[in-house]
């Protein structure tokens, strides 16, 4: 398939991916902590939505319970603690009436988990640290995408039947590359080398685990809220597994 022909095939994904990098950069340039506590908080919401329909689930409880939890973390420094915070009193609920759905720890672990950690990174590293995430996670998603569509060979996976190992090699030399470049000052070249490639790797995997649970839901998308490219899980996954990986290699590097 031609380089121009993917374009044409690809137009209203295309066109949704410039309105959300638009809204990204209006939001990363106005870099207000409520603005994006808000937004995140937003996403939150949408994703436990989506995440509900795959995990099979219905229970208005867990919004009540992520709802107190996201208050709290706004003013809590380090809001990743604050899951462990909740997993105990979840425990201790089931340990007391021993009739609590077990899958409500579902939400809790994903994608709830993952936005805490991405508050957390925007809080010790700044707006340059979610751009840097940002722009590894859009280049392994584009390259793979590409790479995969105009080349792409040999599967990757079962889980994901469309994803090919050309693709996702592609996608991590992408991810690499514009990541160097996009890097916090104070990591080094080779720790900003090594940290856009693992965490493009651990994108290629959020991804994966997405296409796993809609796989075992039978849906072919978590929701439709972005023409061309499905749910807020759809187009988050990459970042919901990389914003966690990219918080653990910058606390351990710098």
């Amino acid at each position: 398939m031609s380089f121009s022909e993917i374009l044409s095939s690809s137009s209203t994904r295309i066109k949704t991916g410039l309105a959300l990098f638009a809204t990204a950069g209006i939001i990363g340039y106005i870099d207000s902590f409520f603005i994006m506590w808000l937004l995140f908080g937003c996403l939150l919401v949408i994703s436990i939505n989506e995440s509900m329909k795959l995990y099979k689930m219905e229970s208005s409880s867990i919004f009540l319970y992520s709802g107190v939890l996201w208050f709290v973390a706004y003013f809590y420094p380090n809001p990743e603690d604050l899951l462990f915070v909740v997993a105990v009193i979840y425990a201790s609920i089931l340990a007391y009436t021993k009739n609590l759905d077990k899958k409500i720890f579902l939400p809790l672990l994903y994608p709830t988990a993952s936005f805490l950690f991405l508050l957390s990174l925007y809080i010790e590293y700044g707006m340059m640290s979610l751009l840097w995430l940002l722009v590894i996670v859009a280049g392994a998603d584009i390259g793979a995408y590409f790479v995969g569509r105009g080349m792409g060979k040999t599967k990757f996976c079962e889980t994901s039947p469309n994803k090919t190992l050309e693709g996702v090699a592609g996608g991590l030399i992408f991810a690499t590359i514009f990541g160097v470049f996009f890097a916090i000052d104070n990591v080094s070249t080779f720790g900003a080398i090594v940290i856009s490639l693992v965490v493009a790797l651990a994108s290629v995997f959020g991804d994966l685990f997405e296409s796993y649970l809609k796989r075992e839901a039978d849906v072919k998308d978590s929701g439709d809220i972005l023409p061309g490219h499905g749910g807020i899980l759809d187009r988050t996954d990459g970042y919901l597994f990389g914003g966690i990986i990219m918080l653990v290699l910058l606390r351990a590097v710098i």
